[in-house]
């Protein structure tokens, strides 16, 4: 399932890895080697699908089900896992306090980021100011603004407070939607009858949640009804919040994020200190190196770095959950499926025996007899699974919101990409394919014990 997930990290559909292909054409070759070796006309199968087109149908549906929803939670877990692996900036140290492995439970001393930040290694830009993002993350519960059928009442959302906002979106490799900016130094702007509020960025998947949250009469004359634009506002902690900037974040961790300033952030939610602190380097050996160098040398404080991709990483942990989860499921399900069309070839040996005596007179071997019901579940294994696969395909591209926890606890709303690769494609058919050489092998040798002359009486 790593290498699943390794191999569908971009966006990219139908790219098949060698591994996945194996099983596929596996399959293909078997069904193949069937309709030569089994001697029975093809066309009798074909006849015999027809005539008990109902039975055939609730088979087929069958392994659609189970292909389609196997499909659908792997996409999602695809998205989550492009998510952290998006995220990371090679060249990036991110330094929280020691023994965290997540910022929302970290917490540095704003003494100790100001002498951290001038440690060698970390690229200063043209005013020669060291390229450092100083950062507090919060996540705040949010309640939803309008109460729409099958909407959620609340959210877990992510807040990132910055100093400098330009300065952390190029640490970050971030930039804005045209049209948008950066907040400005004071973090907020008048609005209506001197009324402040506080300018925000915000990550383009969260816009899209926010702007889901427009009551019916904004939604009427917003300018795009998909996300909340520039000059939109929105409430969040009592206050009302203005939009300045939407993020080019589609794929990253920052697409569920809402940036302020961080006087303003820390002021509001009471978290005076720094989440994190993270470092741009030249490039990924000089981040390992400046990473070493601080958990190892450095002891003015008490302090845990990790190279960007490496926390990340760490974070995709709750990925495995996922899978876990998804491979419970999709085995009870398959098991289910199993039962389902063993028991309706069992069925189809009991209503065709006459059929199958005829056959043996006219030559036919038992194990050709066999061939032809393993050819029979293959083929509606094959067609079931292709068109389970091909409906969950069609989530492939579409946003999708969840809360997700994280390495200490506590949830965060994310908003993620469906990713439906080649990879997942070639494992539902195979998976539906082993379904139905499972389900249809006892049923056949069933078949071959059939006695000829006993079966016409």
């Amino acid at each position: 399932m790593h290498l699943l997930l390794a191999a569908t990290a971009d966006s990219t559909p139908f790219r098949l890895s060698s591994w996945s292909l194996t099983p596929l054409l596996a399959g293909v070759v078997m069904i193949a080697l069937l309709t030569l070796f089994g001697r029975v006309p093809v066309r009798y199968n074909v006849r015999n699908l027809q005539v008990r087109w109902l039975t055939t149908l609730l088979t087929g549906l069958a392994f659609f089900a189970v292909i389609a929803l196997l499909t659908v939670m792997l996409a999602f877990v695809n998205g989550m896992y492009k998510l952290t692996l998006g995220s990371g900036q090679p060249g990036n140290v991110i330094v929280l306090a020691e023994g965290s492995t997540d910022e929302s439970f970290s917490s540095v001393a704003i003494v100790d980021a100001g002498d951290i930040e001038l440690q060698p290694g970390i690229i200063r830009d043209e005013q020669n100011r060291p390229q450092a993002s100083r950062e507090t993350y919060v996540v705040v519960n949010q309640p939803v603004q309008v109460r729409q059928p099958g909407r959620p009442k609340g959210r877990f959302t992510q807040l990132r407070g910055v100093e400098d906002a330009e300065l952390s979106g190029m640490v970050h490799g971030l930039s804005l939607y045209s049209g948008g900016q950066w907040f400005s130094r004071e973090g907020v702007l008048t609005v209506g009858e001197n009324q402040e509020a506080i300018q925000a960025v915000l990550g383009e998947g969260i816009a899209r949640e926010l702007g889901r949250d427009r009551k019916p009469e904004a939604l009427a004359t917003a300018k795009n009804r998909e996300r909340l634009e520039v000059g939109e506002t929105f409430p969040l902690g009592g206050r009302t919040w203005i939009v300045v900037g939407v993020i080019r974040s589609s794929g990253s961790t920052f697409d569920s994020e809402i940036w302020a300033k961080r006087d303003l952030v820390s002021g509001m939610f009471r978290k005076a200190t720094y989440s994190s602190l993270v470092l741009r380097t030249a490039g990924a050996a000089d981040a390992l190196k400046l990473k070493n160098y601080l958990n190892n040398e450095y002891e003015k404080a008490s302090i845990q770095a990790y190279t960007e991709t490496e926390y990340f990483n760490n974070l995709s942990q709750t990925n495995w959950q996922f899978l876990i989860s998804i491979m419970i499921v999709t085995a009870i399900m398959s098991l289910g499926g199993v039962f389902g069309v063993m028991n309706t070839m069992f069925a189809a040996v009991s209503q065709r025996s006459k059929d199958i005596g005829v056959l043996r007179i006219l030559g036919f071997s038992r194990l050709h007899v066999q061939a032809s019901f393993l050819l029979e579940s293959l083929v509606l294994s094959l067609v079931g699974g292709a068109a389970g696969c091909a409906l969950g395909s069609l989530i492939h591209g579409t946003k999708a919101a969840s809360v997700v926890g994280g390495n200490q606890g506590g949830g965060k709303f994310v908003v993620l990409e469906m990713i439906v690769s080649g990879d997942i494609i070639a494992v539902g058919l195979a998976l539906s394919l082993t379904m139905g050489l499972l389900g249809g092998f006892l049923p056949s040798i069933r078949a071959t014990l059939v006695r000829p002359l006993e079966s016409l009486r």
